[in-house]
């Protein structure tokens, strides 16, 4: 009996739009058509416009808040399922909700797990994802995650501006495992920030752990939401004689007035990927695209071959 290679079809969820289209093109595709139909409650429902059935189906949607955004994908994951696809592949450049990985304190939720629990009842056969909050999010799931890491994006531009004197620094004590990945690929120096919370997205005291002075500071982190962070942290770090600070950050939040603190800051530039739309453009915010990233993969994900070249750390 021989096997038919299923036909690969991208869909897209809203937000994710412009996205999908530049992973599509790198893949050599188009983008399948779906339709959205609204009640006047704001209930939704996607509709796919085409055959999936027997397809590898691919759907691109960051599931950053509002909760909508993990709804639509939701809704098209269980969509695909019950059209028949043979595969159904969730391509979530952003794992939103990922901070709620553990219970920090009593009878809170375990966000991250729901999430996923939620994904794979929805129907996704596969998880393609980069820089989860905490890499043991991937325990979460029965299916398989391939988990990529942005840093494939941003060590060559990193190396391309020749910095002398660099160092690396992780804005906080849980950074410090990703900080020490990238000083050893750069073969540069470490410090770290250490930080306390007052409560969420408002710190209270930070310290630095490490000698800046004279360097050229690069901060590494996952995400940025208010930039409180990464902007304190710059900040002391001028304090403390270092020559330049940039940060770079995989997911680009940067919700409230982030983008005021982030110009109003002693950061050089934020260097970050579009796996989240950006809210609007800032001379101190500089994009790498991931879209070339996911479309390898996902090619490599569909011709059944090894990924592992993209984990370079």
């Amino acid at each position: 009996m021989t096997y038919t290679v299923p036909v690969p079809k991208i869909f897209a969820c809203t937000q994710s739009t412009a996205l999908a289209e530049k992973i599509a093109k790198s893949f050599g595709s188009d983008i399948g058509q779906v339709k959205f139909s609204r009640y006047s409650d704001g209930e939704f429902q996607p509709s796919f416009e085409e055959s999936v059935r027997g397809a590898r189906v691919f759907i691109i949607g960051s599931t950053n808040p509002s909760s909508e955004n993990l709804m639509e994908m939701l809704l098209m994951l269980d969509a695909a399922k019950r059209a028949s696809a043979r595969h159904i592949t969730a391509v979530m450049p952003y794992f939103g909700w990922a901070r709620q990985d553990r219970k920090d304190k009593p009878r809170v939720p375990i966000a991250a797990k729901l999430i996923a629990k939620m994904l794979e009842t929805a129907g996704a056969t596969r998880i393609i994802t980069m820089d989860l909050h905490a890499d043991q999010i991937q325990g979460f799931f029965e299916k398989p995650v391939d988990h990529l890491f942005a840093s494939t994006l941003f060590l060559p531009y990193l190396k391309s501006l020749k910095l002398d004197n660099l160092t690396i620094a992780s804005p906080d004590m849980g950074g410090s495992k990703r900080a020490y990945a990238y000083s050893k690929a750069l073969e540069s120096d470490v410090v770290i920030c250490y930080k306390q919370r007052e409560k969420a997205n408002v710190i209270s005291h930070m310290e630095l752990i490490g000698n800046v002075e004279g360097k050229n500071v690069v901060l590494v982190d996952d995400m940025v939401d208010t930039a409180g962070t990464l902007t304190k942290a710059a900040d002391l770090m001028m304090e403390r004689g270092a020559l330049s600070v940039r940060a770079i950050t995989t997911h680009a939040l940067l919700s409230g007035d982030a983008y005021e603190k982030i110009e109003k800051s002693k950061l050089l530039e934020l260097i970050v990927t579009d796996s989240i739309p950006l809210k609007k453009q800032s001379p101190k915010v500089k994009v790498v695209g991931c879209a070339d990233l996911f479309a390898d993969v996902m090619n490599r994900v569909h011709n059944n071959t090894s990924i592992s070249s993209k984990f370079l750390m």
